[in-house]
């Protein structure tokens, strides 16, 4: 968890609350738009600790998005196995020996002004995990996803542990489910690495013969 200058400067950035019933189609329509036109390896790096409910948002998602079975993602940070500030390092190594050129989507909670909480933030460019701990950690993402849990400004780590659990398990249904449509929308009669199938694309190739 990130509790202050959680995103680096991006090109472009995206959000919509959780209960939005636009969100899947909305936001995994902007995300795609971000992704890669050539086939990628697509990794997932879902950060957190499952010792704190704010700061659990990660491991839900990367729990909840692996029961899914992705086809074209893999996932790293569950509630089993979190990837955190004191393994990241670690991680990064690991991924870039199992994955060729990999495309990574970062995703975070943080914390925002009460107006923002129940938001889900996405964007370009990368997160930096730990800012607030001044712990020298490497920024991280092509893409990033972020969740805004809980009020900003005083006693952050206390807020992060009184955090309701609700709104947590909502938000990391809800990312997963957006993350679930992108995979879904991944080519299939190809082995990995994968390229996406944008909606204009999927729509010639769904058309009956004229």
């Amino acid at each position: 968890m990130n509790l202050k200058s959680r995103i680096t400067p991006t090109k472009e950035n995206f959000r919509m609350h959780h209960t939005d019933p636009e969100l899947f189609h909305v936001m995994s329509e902007k995300i795609i738009s971000w992704l890669p036109a050539i086939p990628r390896d697509y990794v997932l790096v879902c950060i957190g600790t499952d010792r704190s409910t704010g700061d659990s948002l990660g491991p839900l998602i990367g729990t909840l998005f692996t029961e899914t079975k992705p086809k074209h993602m893999s996932v790293y940070g569950t509630l089993h196995e979190p990837v955190h500030a004191t393994n990241l390092h670690d991680y990064i190594e690991l991924i870039n020996k199992r994955h060729i050129n990999p495309f990574i989507i970062a995703i975070d909670a943080c914390l925002g002004k009460n107006s923002s909480i129940g938001h889900i933030i996405s964007g370009t460019g990368p997160i930096k995990p730990g800012a607030a701990l001044n712990k020298p950690l490497p920024d991280i993402g092509d893409v990033h996803l972020t969740g805004v849990v809980n009020i900003s400004g005083f006693m952050e780590h206390s807020v992060l542990q009184n955090t309701r659990l609700s709104i947590v398990m909502d938000m990391a249904t809800k990312i997963a489910g957006v993350l679930d449509q992108i995979d879904q929308r991944m080519t299939y009669n190809q082995p990995k690495p994968s390229v996406v199938l944008r909606f204009s694309e999927e729509m010639k190739t769904s058309a009956p013969p004229s």
